[in-house]
């Protein structure tokens, strides 16, 4: 049985193009739509590309989150499970209540340390030897919901935060899409 998904994504996109070409020619996961907030994020040419439906909701104009989230909520095709990529916002109990443990979020840290926005730079400033990335579950914390998945990375002598910052993605290209792939072949999804 097909599940169907939308990404959540503010950025560059470069998870959101690893979801992509992950998923590219299956029928058993298909991205139904992208959610931005932002219209010149370079996620959304990237969409274009992929022949992916683009939902822009900007939060500054919609005047409260409950609003955004509840013109996100109009426009969103029938889906199965919302994969936050990137997506720089903190969910709230629109969206929440509309996908109980069925919105999953990828973080550039191993949790429960280094929560928000900051995470590869914070586990760098502290110091730690071993760093990550997570999936889990999005509640109404930051960064603080069930985790289903995580992968460490070591920190090695000589590495610079930019090397580091390109590990993390790499391991983060990795882990989402085999994720999201655990989540629908176990039946989780």
């Amino acid at each position: 049985m097909s599940k169907s998904i939308a990404i959540f994504a503010s950025g560059t996109g470069s998870n959101f193009q690893a979801l992509v070409n992950a998923f590219a020619g299956r029928t058993d996961i298909v991205i139904r739509a992208l959610v931005c907030d932002h219209a010149d994020a370079p996620v959304v040419a990237k969409a274009t590309r992929a022949q992916i439906p683009v939902i822009v909701v900007d939060y500054r104009t919609a005047g409260s989150k409950t609003t955004a989230e509840r013109r996100i909520l109009a426009q969103l095709p029938p889906i199965d499970l919302i994969v936050l990529a990137g997506y720089m916002r903190i969910l709230g109990p629109t969206l929440l209540n509309a996908y109980p443990q069925r919105i999953i979020n990828l973080h550039p840290a191993l949790l429960p340390s280094f929560p928000g926005r900051t995470g590869i730079e914070d586990a760098w400033h502290y110091g730690v030897k071993v760093t990550g990335v997570t999936v889990h579950y999005v509640d109404a914390g930051v960064d603080s919901g069930q985790i289903i998945a995580q992968v460490p990375v070591p920190i090695t002598t000589g590495m610079s935060l930019e090397d580091l910052t390109a590990q993390i993605h790499r391991v983060e290209h990795q882990l989402l899409p085999a994720t999201v792939r655990q989540l629908v072949q176990g039946g989780t999804i």
